[in-house]
């Protein structure tokens, strides 16, 4: 092994290490990992720069305005109305047609989309037919994953595996190539999921209960101003109270009966009520403040924090939001999101017992809010919150509709083809779907997900630095010394293995980046084609079912769903297995070497 081999390594193991502990975002790595590796030498600027260019990197931006042109139709929400159908009747006849929607749609649109367009509507379905949120949210996730497998504009890391097979001279991906082995993965994952996962999915109970205040570590209480508050008729920005501790104020209620909403110039006046969220600790200090007396400890209830404006709502951190790594102190939430204040938030491992404000956002994390209807609807216009709440039905314009779809299939059929290549259909696609007013230019730079797109950009130089180096002829002679004598059979056996296994542990395109020149490495050692090598990286880096991380739908449904760490494993291992096994035998049927 030479320096720069070792130094590859090096760079490729702390890259793991940071997407296995999450303290800092994806794309953040991404980027920096491709920093070192030209810092070092071991990359020149072009090659390290050549992700941005590479036809990967273009289709998955393109996909993701072409996905949002297609929401914008309205035309998906006949989904949720089949969905309410089937709750009705029964549980599996629920899961069955969730799982076969999901899949379907993630076929040939984004499948972190899907799980975010869904998600409301199935949790408000489990509502109110009394089906537990965790019974339908994990088949909900899983059958996106099985369905993006189907096509290869089913999920960026078909596309990525693809773009890295183009980059080493070989075939691109067809677009319905992978479709004939990702239905009987499909199958097999619906029939298990409706068999043995009804048994070992749990029944959990809904994150959220304003009734339930043993779990939350904020009490909300009623202060009193009396006569010797010293800042009476100052308003709440420059009131020392509210900056010496740790307090949020939610209301108050005005001595002649009068509800007001708390913000930076309302002034507290004598004999006001305040309502507030603080520790218990915190509590104890308020006690010693002159002019301030506590009235009581309320119950927590959705009465005592809401009016006829007000309401609670829940919202999930998305995986690829902004608010991911910030505290909420440092966020000004408030500010930002027009007077919404958070009133618990829930992370993987429960409802917080510390202070909300200087608690550090995650994906996956569910906030609690408490603001107007009009207020959280703006919010959910971003992409850093998805609102828990069921999409309102929207009116369709058929004639845009069908001119959008129209444009999707001609993407489509243009690469099916061959007329021209993936990327060059995408971008053109977009062009149309501008031109028709489906989308217009600031809503399809917005659709794009920037971090994905860096993400893809940076995990690329994983690879190249490999190749360049020798690293993957390297790990490939070490793949083909360790299982060559059993044939090729066996070698791809142990390739999705180890792909699906590194996809729970860090990113499925950082996992697909890095195994992919390997797996081309090792076919060239043995002597046989590369596709079916290629194919046990992509279908394995995608079915990814043994943890919350392995996947971003995964990671979406961990908190709406209740789950714990060992959820995944109960229900992943079996079916990573089946697929495991269905893999070894089906890829070379397919595919033959």
């Amino acid at each position: 092994m030479t320096f720069e081999i070792g130094l590859v390594f090096a760079i490729i193991g702390l890259a793991m290490i940071l997407f296995f502990t999450e303290r800092l975002s994806i794309d953040t790595v991404s980027i920096g990992i491709m920093g070192l590796f030209i810092f070092t030498g071991i990359l020149d600027l072009e090659e390290g720069f050549a992700g941005f260019s590479n036809p990967a990197t273009v289709t998955v931006a393109a996909m993701f305005v072409i996905s949002a042109a297609i929401f914008n139709t309205g035309l998906l929400d006949s989904f949720g109305r089949l969905l309410t159908l089937q709750a009705q009747k029964s549980e599996v006849g629920l899961i069955l047609s969730l799982m076969l929607s999901a899949g379907i749609l993630s076929a040939f649109i984004n499948d972190t989309a899907v799980v975010a367009l869904l998600m409301p509507t199935v949790i408000q379905l489990a509502k109110k037919n009394g089906i537990s949120p965790s019974r339908v949210l994990m088949p909900l996730s899983f059958g996106a994953l099985m369905g993006g497998i189907c096509t290869l504009l089913g999920t960026s890391t078909n596309i990525l595996v693809s773009g890295i097979a183009a980059r080493e001279g070989l075939e691109e991906f067809g677009v319905f190539e992978m479709t004939k082995a990702g239905v009987i993965f499909f199958i097999a994952g619906i029939i298990y999921m409706i068999s043995i996962g009804t048994w070992l999915i749990p029944k959990r109970k809904a994150l959220f209960s304003v009734k339930d205040s043993s779990h939350l570590g904020n009490y909300l209480i009623e202060i009193v101003i009396t006569k010797e508050f010293e800042q009476i008729s100052e308003p709440f920005h420059k009131q020392k109270l509210f900056k010496a501790y740790p307090i949020e104020a939610l209301q108050i209620l005005r001595a002649d009966g009068r509800k007001v909403k708390v913000y930076p110039n309302t002034p507290i006046e004598k004999d006001d009520l305040i309502r507030i969220t603080c520790e218990k600790e915190t509590i104890q200090k308020l006690k010693k403040i002159a002019g301030l007396s506590i009235k009581s400890e309320l119950e927590w209830s959705t009465e005592n924090i809401t009016d006829d404006e007000v309401r609670l709502y829940e919202a999930l951190v998305t995986p690829n939001s902004d608010l991911v790594n910030k505290k909420l102190l440092a966020l000004n939430f408030r500010h930002i999101f027009d007077q919404i204040t958070v009133v618990g938030i829930r992370h993987r491992a429960g409802l917080l017992e510390g202070l909300l404000k200087q608690t550090k956002l995650r994906a996956g994390d569910i906030l609690l809010l408490r603001g107007t209807e009009e207020a959280i609807q703006r919010l959910s216009e971003g992409n850093d919150l998805l609102l828990l709440a069921e999409n309102k039905s929207r009116n369709i314009n058929k004639t845009q509709s069908i001119l959008t779809v129209a444009t999707l299939a001609a993407v489509i059929l243009l690469s099916a083809f061959k007329i021209f290549p993936i990327a060059v259909s995408a971008i053109g696609g977009v062009v149309v779907l501008v031109l028709l007013k489906s989308i217009n230019p600031l809503e399809a730079y917005k659709a794009i997900d920037w971090k994905v797109i860096m993400m893809l950009a940076g995990v690329l130089s994983m690879g190249a630095a490999l190749e360049k180096t020798g690293g993957a002829q390297l790990l490939g002679d070490l793949i083909t010394e360790n299982l060559g004598e059993f044939g090729p059979r066996a070698v791809l056996g142990g390739i999705f293995g180890l792909t699906f296994l590194l996809t729970n542990i860090m990113s499925n395109n950082a996992t697909a980046a890095l195994l992919a020149p390997i797996a081309i490495t090792v076919a060239a050692s043995i002597g046989v084609d590369s596709r079916p090598f290629l194919m046990a990286v992509t279908f394995a880096a995608s079915l990814s079912f043994m943890s919350p991380m392995g996947y971003q739908t995964n990671t979406m449904i961990y908190n709406p769903g209740n789950y714990k760490f060992r959820d995944y494993l109960v229900v992943g291992i079996p079916l990573n297995l089946i697929m495991w096994i269905l893999a070894t035998w089906l890829i070379p049927y397919f595919y033959p070497f």
